[in-house]
């Protein structure tokens, strides 16, 4: 994932930044709660395509 654009992007629903997890290939919100896919190395920034945290993954520190 590209540092620059990584450090502009910023999750729809609650304007929190988000952190890559390059492990599952998703962004993370914590403060909404939620994980939006990178498809083809192209952040899918919808609400509707994201998955809900899990309570660990939530807590889980960077």
């Amino acid at each position: 994932m590209d540092k620059k654009l990584l450090d502009i992007l910023v999750c729809p629903v609650s304007k929190a930044p988000v952190e890559y997890n390059a492990k599952t290939n998703e962004l993370i919100c914590r403060t909404s709660g939620l994980a939006y896919p990178v498809r083809d190395e192209i952040p899918v920034m919808l609400e509707s395509e994201a998955r809900t945290l899990t309570t660990a993954e939530r807590l889980k520190e960077k």
